[in-house]
């Protein structure tokens, strides 16, 4: 803002466009850092049917030792959490150590057969075929 100090007129100075400022930092590379940031996270929402999001923080130092007339240094930080896939998950069984299995420790195994006393045996299945004519 100017004061014009005769006529004692407020002159309002145009403020400079934000996003021209980001088209222009560092010659252009920081807008096409951005812009293929912001591109990947759109490809991520729209594989995953998740939400995303994406945060630019300016940063802004004072000018060196207090110095009025010193330049200011500004960066340009970005931040991208894009959704992943949903991870698989697998079945387990606790076994009686309270370990994950795959196998159920409640079913027996193939070839095992309890007796009626309890007690537990090993028998092969019965893998021979008698053809017969007809």
């Amino acid at each position: 803002m100017t004061v014009n100090t005769e006529t004692g007129e407020i002159h309002e100075t145009p403020l400079a466009p934000c996003a021209a400022f980001l088209g222009s930092h560092l010659n252009g590379r920081t807008d096409e850092e951005l812009s293929r940031e912001f591109h990947q996270l759109l490809d991520a929402v729209r594989t995953h049917g998740k939400k995303g999001e994406m945060t630019i923080k300016l940063v802004v130092d004072p000018p060196a030792n207090g110095v009025e007339s010193a330049p200011m240094p500004i960066g340009v930080e970005s931040t991208v959490k894009a959704p992943k896939p949903t991870p698989v998950k697998s079945l387990y069984f606790l076994n009686d150590d309270g370990q994950p299995v795959r196998e159920d420790p409640r079913q027996m195994t193939p070839g095992v057969y309890r007796n009626t006393d309890g007690t537990t045996e090993f028998r092969m299945a019965d893998t021979t075929t008698e053809y017969k004519d007809a």
